[in-house]
């Protein structure tokens, strides 16, 4: 943000006291979408630092505008009858004949070149579309540049939604050089240090800086506000007042207008432009977290005030004032505000006294998705429901809090927390759920068949984290209350949870017994998703035993049924299975194409504890096929997997024998340095990165010579390419850049083009490649003739 002052020579564009921190490649975007539109409107919440991107934007390009660059500033403008003589004010055009301003203006631009700004149109938006449409109209050489919480909707507008400044990613640690790399952290030094002189960020402040910057969502207005109290109080001071921000973030410039002096004042400000309907959904909508689609706001907000056939046209208001932002996931559209303005929204739902109904109304939503998904996780919307549930886990984090803090709801929670039935496994999120489940069980001990689930859940999820000690007496207490309950597909699940405790201690004659009774209650229930998950674990163990035939059998059965149901995540367990039996068996080139098979089918779900398990057999048929730099890089990216999930192979101790053989074959193999070196850069690869080593698909990347790679890493990123390629490397499509940078798609996909020529590649892997080399100088080709 800034302060201004004076008038700059001959353009109209107000010097600034400050410099502009962070803006470089958002002036670019807005330079070039100014050369190929003749509107270019500049939206985004209050603070964001929409007027002075418009003003450097502006100030860049002046010698393209022989006939000037005219600057209206129209926050105090109150009445719409006076903006034609803002405009006109703002050019020295002076109307003394009587006739209509607007034509004056009209006569005075045609046949010139010039940039007109209108700063702050949001309260005047239907005159400035007027009158913005009717000057392009009249004078072919005119570009306007406006800055709006709202679309103008003039046809050929260009929009150009301006982002917070970026910020660290929560709980990530960074030297102190790569944290100012942050504009918001380097904004806030910089602001921080005219009231503070000497303040600086260093490496003991930088944990409290980022997490500052952070939850002030990368605005420039609250950051600045933010550092002003750095005059009376310490960081850690202003982190704690941050429950009250709208208190805390009061002093700002005097010479700024009274709107932008305080943060209340400035959203404020929002809060009056929107219809009273608005600003009800505005409050409502301030109960999600994490963001929400247009399902979710209609059942939880949708009441005789705010009629559900209302709905897409409030959401639509509120996105084209900003309140809102929207992203597309899949086929679907995602709403989400700035945690800032979603606070104001929760302080305006408090002064109703809603937010009891309102929460309770949004715990049932979510109760209900999460029911549903468990009702149709057998089958082909799989991958949907998982991926659904996925975007809307902080959604689903927030009703298990309501159900924690509000008696009564408890057994509710539970029922929440245990659908679907593997959420907490396939999330990779093992420590999680069991804290939920912990918390809720703490808080109802009364019997209930949700309270039985929730044990099982809970025990389950221990034996999976190696804690079968501690798991043991809870799963004894599920099973007495199946029985209490009468509950038969509860028995089976207790029968199928001692079965993965025998199968762990390596007792596998009783595990076989287990499976195979739980397998035969599920089937005369008529439960076949929950029969074909005990019948591939069964094939497991048979094949532990050495019944290769019999375990391929049960395996066919099992890839029959998910096929025909389209289930997926069962079905490439299953494949992992028959991998195993194919490495027991010798035929080692199967063994890999199983594998990879079954890595594919599970990646939708980002199930890296079943997928690490699968790269373990591929690094044994790598060491067995004399690839003994392919599997050291394996079983590097095997120690990142079990990292991400919270597991480690000693829940699967099976494999730990052939673990231990195949990292004694490798390590006799290569040289110590060639080992540690492969295994190191295995282990630091990104997750994307890793996966598409795995399954080969960057083999053209990785296999390039060294000579390759010097000569790109010759070549230097701008700062938004280098922040584009980082994201392509953490496996993100360009809607999702687009949408991660708030900017338009097609700007992602040029950016991306543009780097991918620079460097000469072809593809995101080997971009994805490139930039982990990058982070890890000295990364080798990986021709397995390799030393």
């Amino acid at each position: 943000m800034g302060t201004r002052a004076g008038v700059g020579r001959g353009t109209g564009i107000s010097a600034e006291l400050t410099v502009l921190v962070g803006r470089r490649a958002e002036v670019t975007e807005v330079r070039r979408l100014l050369s190929v539109s003749r509107l270019v409107t500049l939206t985004g919440a209050g603070g964001v630092g929409k007027t002075r991107l418009a003003l450097q934007a502006a100030a860049t390009v002046t010698r393209a505008f022989p006939d000037g660059v005219h600057v209206a500033e129209l926050a105090d403008l109150r009445d719409p009858e006076l903006l034609v003589q803002s405009v006109a004010t703002v050019m020295d055009l002076k109307n003394q004949s009587g006739r209509d301003t607007l034509h004056v203006v009209i006569d005075h631009i045609r046949g010139r070149r010039l940039l007109l700004v209108l700063d702050n149109c949001e309260h005047l938006v239907d005159v400035c579309a007027r009158t913005v449409d009717a000057l392009l109209r009249a004078a072919p050489g005119l570009r306007v540049l406006t800055t709006s919480r709202q679309v103008l909707g003039v046809t050929g507008e260009q929009v150009f939604p301006v982002p917070p400044l970026p910020t660290p990613v929560p709980g990530e640690r960074h030297p102190v050089r790569e944290l100012l790399q942050y504009p918001a952290v380097a904004l806030f030094e910089q602001r921080a240090a005219s009231v503070l002189p000497g303040f600086k960020v260093t490496q003991e402040n930088a944990e409290a800086v980022a997490q500052l910057v952070g939850r002030l969502d990368g605005l420039p207005l609250s950051i600045e506000l933010a550092a002003a109290r750095m005059r009376t109080l310490t960081l850690h001071e202003i982190l704690a007042r941050l429950a009250d921000r709208f208190a805390l973030l009061t002093l700002g410039s005097r010479s700024a207008m009274p709107r932008q002096r305080t943060l209340r004042d400035l959203i404020d400000w929002s809060y009056a432009l929107c219809t009273e309907q608005e600003r009800t959904l505005w409050a409502q909508a301030s109960v999600f977290s994490g963001g929400f689609d247009l399902e979710a706001v209609e059942a939880v907000c949708a009441a005789d005030d705010l009629p559900k056939h209302a709905m897409v046209e409030l959401v639509d208001g509120l996105v084209g004032k900003s309140v809102l932002t929207r992203r597309e996931n899949g086929d679907r559209a995602r709403y989400q505000m700035l945690e800032t303005i979603r606070e104001y929204g929760y302080e305006r739902l408090a002064e109703s006294g809603k937010v009891p109904t309102l929460r309770r109304r949004h715990r049932d939503h979510y109760l209900g998705l999460t029911t549903r998904a468990q009702a149709q996780w057998f089958g082909p919307h799989q991958v949907a429901w998982f991926t659904r549930l996925r975007l809307d886990h902080a959604n689903l984090r927030a009703a298990l809090d309501f159900c924690l803090v509000t008696p009564g709801e408890a057994a509710v929670g539970m029922a929440l927390a245990v659908a679907p039935r593997h959420y907490w496994i396939t999330l990779g999120s093992l420590s999680e759920g069991r804290h939920w489940l912990a918390r809720l069980l703490a808080a109802e001990s009364e019997d209930s068949a949700a309270r039985t689930s929730a044990l099982g859940t809970y025990a389950y999820l221990g034996i999976l984290q190696g804690a079968t000690e501690e798991a043991l007496p809870v799963l004894g207490e599920y099973r007495e209350a199946a029985e209490r309950l009468a509950d038969v597909s509860g028995l089976a699940w207790a029968q199928h949870h001692l079965a993965m405790t025998a199968l762990f201690r390596g007792d596998l004659p009783r595990a076989a017994a287990l499976f195979e009774d739980a397998v035969t209650v599920h089937r005369d229930l008529g439960d076949l998703g929950s029969a074909t998950e005990c019948m591939f674990k069964l094939a497991l163990v048979v094949c532990l035993q050495g019944n290769h035939d019999r375990a391929l059998e049960l395996c066919r059965e099992c890839e029959t049924l998910t096929v025909a149901h389209g289930e997926s995540w069962i079905r490439a367990l299953t494949l992992f299975v028959e991998s195993l039996i194919q490495w027991q068996g010798g035929d080692h080139r199967t063994v890999d194409a199983l594998a990879r098979e079954a890595i594919r089918l599970m990646r939708p779900f980002e199930d890296w504890w079943d997928i690490a398990m699968c790269v373990e057999l591929m690094a044994w048929s790598a060491a067995a096929a004399g690839g003994f730099l392919r599997a050291a890089h394996l079983l590097g990216i095997l120690q990142s997997l079990w990292g991400t999930t919270g597991g480690t192979l000693f829940t699967a101790p099976f494999m730990i024998e052939s673990h231990q053989q195949c990292e004694n074959v490798v390590r006799t193999a290569l040289e110590t340095t060639a080992f540690d070196r492969a295994f190191r850069h295995g282990a630091e690869l990104s997750v994307p990165a890793a996966l598409a080593y795995v399954l080969e698909e960057a083999a053209e990347a990785l296999t390039a010579p060294s000579a390759d790679r010097s000569e790109h890493a010759d070549i230097a990123l701008t700062r938004r390419e280098r922040e584009v390629a980082d994201l392509v490397a953490a496996g993100m499509s360009n809607k999702e850049i687009a949408a991660k940078l708030v900017i338009a798609q097609r700007t992602a996909e040029n950016h991306v083009e543009h780097i991918l020529a620079k460097l000469g590649f072809t593809s995101r892997s080997q971009l994805a490649v490139w930039v982990h080399e990058q982070q890890t100088p000295g990364f080798p080709g990986l021709p397995e003739s390799a030393p």
